[in-house]
């Protein structure tokens, strides 16, 4: 999927993850997509809960390699 920016989160924990997020998607503009590499195994419940409540679109998430892979939509 194309991302218009990468957020690297490896190796954070929670809630930091989240918070790099939400900065990060105040400097996107709406229908730009934020992909999040994240190796926080709650960052899966976390960034699903966090789009939804924020008014974004979780649109995909996978896991390779121990990495998690969002790809947030704003809203």
């Amino acid at each position: 999927m194309e991302a218009n920016k990468v957020l690297d989160a490896k190796g954070l924990a929670c809630p930091m993850p989240i918070v790099k997020t939400k900065k990060a998607m105040d400097e996107l503009n709406s229908g730009d997509i934020l992909e999040i590499h994240a190796t926080d195994k709650g960052a899966k419940a976390d960034l699903a809960a966090w789009s939804d409540s924020s008014g974004h679109e979780l649109v995909e998430q996978k896991e390779e390699d121990d990495v998690l892979k969002f790809w947030i939509r704003k809203g």
